[in-house]
């Protein structure tokens, strides 16, 4: 039955069924995608009983957390036209069923070299957030997909899953074996995904109605590109790589940073890093729901000011400044010292900000792009997750090169500075060159002149 809104050649399910096909379509995309973040992220809690294990450098480390990333970056763009095209339903059971193979061979890794590989492979998971982005966007109506793709946004907080079940299980079974070979300790965490995602894939399979909306079943593939030709694109998928990518390379970076600068045990650098992966992930539905209300773009301007404000304070190395006097004499003045306390503190507000911001970023694209949500998603998502690639390696070279653990957050900093300027320049542009007289009207849904 053809809905009387539908795009040409979209199949949908009955009228009848909508609300409830979407909402089932919710509810197990976000279960199936909070499932995989914390595949595609396990390695944060897993990386020093690894690089104890392996003998491997802080470098060498990060690598097999970037190339994770990186695999579930590079092909969220056509995962995210295939559901376009196909359904949501099938792409979402095929990637779950297929990440669970290199989960499972990762138990088995016995050299750097293997785990590299099996890193890379089972970072496919990162891939299914452009598929639920366009499943999610074609279930439900403008009014309120903002809330909508916040909830399934929300399964960012996969994250934290390791965070919690990594480190008991770790110490727990150490030196233990169980079925099929398979041994304890930090081996066994990313079995258990395994049949995880595996389960998923069943529960997906019976629950999703059959039925399901396919807004580019018959759009040519050309005409799905189409709109990344715009600049606007590339710009919403910076400030993405500020709220998403620098989200993804400090989930996977905070706790050997608890570990190595503040002396915690992992069990307490996990907790400590889910203060700041909660409110990131959590908060992307209060996100999508302000942003429906006053404007995804007057949210980002909020979103910036206070990642600035959080990654400029904590960026400020422990120190304090000599003067030398005349006589000889030597005086400290303007000591400065962060303690685990207040370090804590604003690495939660920033994991706020980042939160809400995730969900203004993709208010913007159904907005702007209704027709293209899965071309236009998954090349903000890939782009935004290949921020989530090269910070890691990032935060570990500007570590070795200045000598200063802080110099994480200066990197932040920076690219939260260049996508906030961006953005206030677009805006001054288009309110002093194109319509002035709505100074106090700049969000999207009260210009007409779009940004």
């Amino acid at each position: 039955m053809q809905h009387p809104g539908a795009l040409a050649g979209e199949v949908v399910a009955p009228i009848h069924d909508t609300g409830r096909g979407a909402t089932r379509v919710m509810v197990m995309s976000t279960a199936a995608f909070t499932a995989m973040f914390a595949v595609w992220l396990m390695f944060g809690i897993l990386g020093p009983s690894i690089q104890k294990e392996f003998r491997l450098s802080d470098v060498e480390l990060s690598w097999i957390t970037a190339v994770a990333v990186l695999n579930g970056s590079m092909w969220r763009l056509p995962a995210g036209m295939l559901a376009d095209r196909i359904g949501g339903r099938k792409v979402t059971i095929v990637m779950l069923a297929t990440t669970a193979v290199p989960a499972f061979f990762i138990s088995k890794a016995s050299s750097y070299g293997m785990l590299l590989v099996l890193a890379f492979l089972v970072g496919f998971a990162g891939n299914l957030f452009s598929v639920g982005i366009a499943w999610n966007a074609a279930w439900f109506g403008r009014e309120r997909q903002g809330f909508a793709l916040g909830v399934f946004g929300a399964g960012n907080v996969g994250a934290s899953v390791t965070k919690f079940i990594g480190p008991p299980i770790i110490v727990g079974t150490a030196g233990s074996s169980f079925v099929l070979g398979v041994q304890g300790g930090w081996r066994l965490v990313p079995v258990i995904y395994s049949v995880l995602l595996l389960a998923l894939a069943v529960l997906t399979y019976v629950v999703v109605p059959r039925r399901d909306r396919m807004p580019g079943a018959t759009k040519p593939i050309r005409e799905m590109l189409l709109p990344l030709k715009q600049v606007r694109v590339w710009r919403f998928s910076l400030y993405y790589v500020a709220v998403f990518g620098a989200y993804v390379a400090l989930s996977a970076w905070l706790p050997k940073y608890y570990i190595d600068n503040f002396g915690v045990e992992l069990g307490t650098a996990a907790l400590l890093t889910a203060t700041f992966i909660f409110p990131a992930s959590l908060l992307r539905p209060v996100g999508g729901w302000v942003s429906d209300r006053i404007g995804a773009r007057r949210v980002m301007y909020w979103t910036f000011a206070v990642m600035l404000l959080t990654s400029g304070i904590l960026m400020m190395p422990n120190g304090y400044i000599v003067l030398a006097h005349p006589s000889g004499a030597q005086t400290e003045h303007l000591g400065y010292h962060m303690g685990l306390v207040p370090f804590v503190i604003l690495v939660f507000f920033l994991g706020v900000a980042m939160g809400i911001g995730k969900a203004a970023v993709y208010k913007h694209i159904p907005e702007y792009f209704p027709d293209n949500v899965g071309s236009v998603g998954g090349l903000v998502g890939m782009l935004g997750g290949l921020g989530g690639f090269f910070l890691p390696p990032m935060f570990a070279y500007s570590k070795a090169w200045s000598g200063l653990p802080s110099s994480t957050f200066a990197c932040l900093f920076v690219v939260t500075a260049i996508c906030a300027v961006w953005m206030h320049l677009t805006v001054v542009h288009l309110l002093n060159h194109h319509s002035p007289q709505l100074a106090n009207h700049f969000d999207t849904e009260h210009v007409s002149t779009r940004a």
